[in-house]
């Protein structure tokens, strides 16, 4: 049983103590958070907020009493050399505050687990399909899409820390008008270059350069007989090659998907109509003015929505619903799906066709991930994405390299609006944050490289004399990691990491400027080396977490 475990057990002794009657099952939730304030200790709980009116006391009152019984049961639950005081705080928090020794077994912990530390089985294997990116194959990957693969692969890592089973997935949209244009497209780009005149080119075709490359490419292989071919040829071709082209940049960024699904392979299957078959026997699907419309407004949608419409083609709605339909038929617990800002009224109709499809509401979860903005010099690069004139992933990985991207990208929370500074994103400067954090990993890699060739007399490690307030800090810092990523779970949010791993890097460098880790005193140094070596440990997993490497040298 760890220490936070502990505390949770005594609190809910001291409650027992005080009321015998009360059940088990009547005492609420107990949670252990991190107090911002440094001077309000160093684990909180307000348990007696959530007890009050069953103990007709106000919660300060009740927060005393529940101290005393805790401060009486401290000894029994061998956590008298664990914490060193407990205080009411507030409108009847409990506060409290560890002891050196507490602090010190931290970092036995940290040495003992490694890159294991902060690692637990909470998700239990529960089966976890995340899908994201998931950009159409209609052009390259752009810096929105960007942001969705740095949350979606990190959020993927982490969930995997804490014992779920993951699997990465991308839905390809390969079929549809946006592929019908994207073939039309090409295939005016290949007759101009062939000489043909009068070539309309399609008023909402797709105009970047990458059109003109892969009609270079048609023409290179086929010469002039690829003015015989068809649209569908063209379509599936140029479709073939963005996808190729966007597995390259993901994997240039560090994602890899497990799976790829092709919405045409579902649609061949005869899935969709399987699906739309099985909503209309449990009467879901209605006929009105010769469209089929889905019975949302029963799950709490604003309006029923059309499934198939007059003409006899589908809407958006109905292969997604026959793509979530085979992702929980493939067994899957729970679905997280990345999308971008503009498909925000989408959720309430695809959390009503998994309601329809015989599952909770809560089977799905979407995330919604705002837009970045590029910043050059102060000023905002503008973007367009039909005329081919907007700034691709892949340009702002070959700009600021893979690590800078994605630590950027996952700067600010996932609904918030994130402003991308190039320029920053290039500095060697405590001013650029990922630059802080890998160098502060480079830095303990150089001290302890140092320390091994050095070959001194080892000494038996004294983690006592770790005191000054400089290193009770990175070891508070430190311990703090394990509830960062429980957060990072319960929000779906990595962002936290990004701010933990600041945090720790800060106060680092602040105790290197201030101290020697290595000197004349080797009991001292002995322990120092533990600490900093500890660091190193939570920077690495943390940057890991984050698809970001950890270097040696910088």
């Amino acid at each position: 049983m760890d220490l936070e475990d502990k505390v949770i057990s005594l609190i809910k002794d001291a409650v027992r103590n005080l009321d015998s009657s009360i059940k088990e099952e009547e005492i609420p939730p107990i949670y252990l958070e991190i107090p911002k304030e440094k001077q309000h200790g160093d684990l909180a709980t307000n348990i007696a907020m959530k007890l009050a009116s069953k103990f007709r006391a106000s919660p300060q009152e009740l927060a005393m009493k529940i101290r005393g019984a805790m401060n009486q049961g401290l000894k029994g639950a061998s956590l008298d050399r664990k914490i060193e005081k407990i205080e009411v705080k507030g409108p009847g928090f409990i506060n409290l505050f560890l002891s050196s020794d507490s602090l010190h077994d931290v970092l036995s912990e940290i040495d003992e687990k490694k890159s294991k530390f902060g690692q637990s089985n909470k998700g239990e294997g529960k089966k976890i399909n995340i899908e994201f990116v998931s950009a159409n194959p209609t052009g390259p990957l752009s810096i929105a899409h960007g942001r969705q693969a740095a949350i979606g692969d990190s959020l993927a890592n982490i969930l995997e820390f804490t014992g779920h089973s993951v699997v990465k997935e991308y839905y390809i949209n390969d079929e549809g008008n946006q592929i019908r244009i994207l073939g039309e497209s090409l295939k005016a780009r290949v007759l101009e270059l062939l000489g043909q005149r009068g070539v309309e080119f399609p008023g909402d075709g797709y105009k970047g350069d990458y059109v003109l490359d892969i009609a270079r490419e048609v023409i290179k292989k086929f010469g002039d007989k690829a003015q015989q071919k068809t649209l569908y040829f063209f379509s599936a071709y140029a479709t073939r090659s963005i996808l190729k082209m966007i597995k390259m940049d993901l994997k240039d960024f560090g994602v890899r998907f497990d799976k790829w699904f092709s919405q045409k392979r579902l649609d061949s299957k005869g899935e969709i109509e399987k699906t739309l078959g099985l909503l209309k026997e449990r009467d879901f699907i209605y006929e009105k003015d010769g469209a089929l419309w889905f019975k949302s407004t029963i799950f709490g949608d604003d309006k029923d929505r059309v499934v198939v419409k007059s003409t006899g083609e589908f809407t958006y709605i109905a292969p997604d619903i026959a793509y979530h339909k085979d992702k929980l038929n493939r067994g899957f617990d729970n679905l997280i799906d990345i999308w971008g800002p503009d498909h925000h009224g989408y959720i309430p109709r695809l959390k009503a066709s998994i309601q329809a499809l015989g599952y909770s509401k809560d089977t799905l979860s979407v995330l919604i991930i705002q837009l970045a903005t590029l910043y050059r010099d102060g000023k905002p690069i503008p973007m367009s994405t039909r005329a081919g004139e907007f700034i691709t992933l892949k340009e702002v990985m070959e700009e600021v390299g893979k690590d800078a991207s994605r630590f950027f990208f996952l700067m600010r929370k996932r609904d918030s609006h994130l402003d991308f500074d190039l320029e920053l994103a290039k500095k060697e400067s405590p001013e650029n944050p990922v630059y802080y954090i890998q160098y502060a990993y480079a830095r303990i890699s150089s001290i302890l490289k140092f320390e091994k060739e050095k070959k001194g007399k080892k000494v038996r490690v004294n983690l006592s004399l770790l005191n000054t307030p400089e290193e009770i800090e990175i070891i508070k810092i430190l311990r703090k990691f394990p509830e960062i990523i429980t957060i990072c779970v319960h929000e779906l949010e990595p962002y936290r990491i990004t701010l933990y791993l600041q945090e720790l890097a800060g106060a680092f460098h602040g105790f290197y400027n201030k101290h020697r880790v290595v000197s004349d005193d080797l009991h001292l140094s002995s322990a120092r080396l533990v600490l900093v070596e500890c660091v190193q440990i939570i920077l690495g997993n943390g940057l890991r977490l984050l698809g970001v490497s950890t270097p040696e040298e910088m």
